[in-house]
């Protein structure tokens, strides 16, 4: 593994060496570090994340996520993510057990739940970052709308902080 150099992110300083270009679905013969987020239901904050790091920054690293369940992708999470350009229309909603031997460089928790139920996911690095959980917005559509803007900024924002 090459030395950490002292400009680069946290992240990328302990990971493997990216291949710009390849195709994000073979996640098992990629060399680009893969980043697992996780949540709870694999509905919102961890498809928000996921989207983000594959549009931000898919040319350095593979991008999955899962949940201690899957419920399906929130429809405000896809139309979120949609408002910035990211196609989230073959997004799923997946556990951890769905993902077999799949082993991850980074694990990130986006949420308290997921870091206390979550089976313990072996990694290079473990990284927790609780963002709001906006499909617990109450109000009016507009409410609801705002509340999954504002995190999916967090998320975006805490993703160039982390691995940018």
């Amino acid at each position: 593994m090459p030395a950490a150099n002292p400009g680069a992110s946290p992240v990328a300083s302990g990971a493997m060496s990216a291949l710009e270009g390849s195709d994000h679905h073979d996640v098992f013969s990629d060399a680009r570090p893969l980043v697992l987020f996780v949540c709870t239901h694999n509905s919102a904050r961890s498809q928000l994340a996921e989207g983000l790091l594959r549009q931000k920054y898919g040319a350095r690293y593979r991008a999955e996520s899962a949940g201690t369940v899957a419920r399906g992708v929130h429809p405000l999470a896809a139309e979120a993510l949609q408002a910035v350009g990211i196609d989230a229309s073959a997004h799923t909603s997946k556990t951890i057990e769905s993902l077999g031997d799949l082993t991850p460089d980074v694990v990130v928790t986006v949420c308290d739940n997921a870091r206390e139920a979550c089976p313990y996911i072996p990694a290079e690095r473990n990284l927790h970052h609780a963002f709001r959980d906006p499909s617990a917005v109450e109000g009016t559509d507009d409410d609801r709308r705002r509340a999954f803007a504002e995190v999916r900024e967090e998320i975006a924002d805490w993703l160039d902080a982390t691995f940018g």
